[in-house]
């Protein structure tokens, strides 16, 4: 069951996400800006993928926080809070 932990599932959980917001510039930025610090990260603490991995989830994720942020202030604003 080694293969099946938390970085696994949240793999999974990315794939999907960029699925739903496939012409959401807020996810995909994340993803890019996850793969760039993670190549950066890389390549002063020795080359891994596993690291690069780690931050394209990890910037999927905060890009996802990032659009759901816009989402509620578009809702916010049309009910006029």
């Amino acid at each position: 069951m080694d293969y099946f932990n938390i970085w696994a599932i949240l793999a999974v959980v990315t794939v999907i996400l960029l699925v739903i917001y496939w012409r959401r510039s807020a996810v995909w930025g994340g993803l890019t800006a996850g793969i760039i610090i993670g190549l950066a990260i890389t390549l002063f603490s020795g080359f891994d993928w596993y690291v690069v991995g780690k931050g394209a989830i990890i910037g999927t994720m905060i890009g996802f926080g990032a659009e759901l942020l816009g989402e509620v202030s578009d809702k916010m604003r049309k009910a006029k809070y």
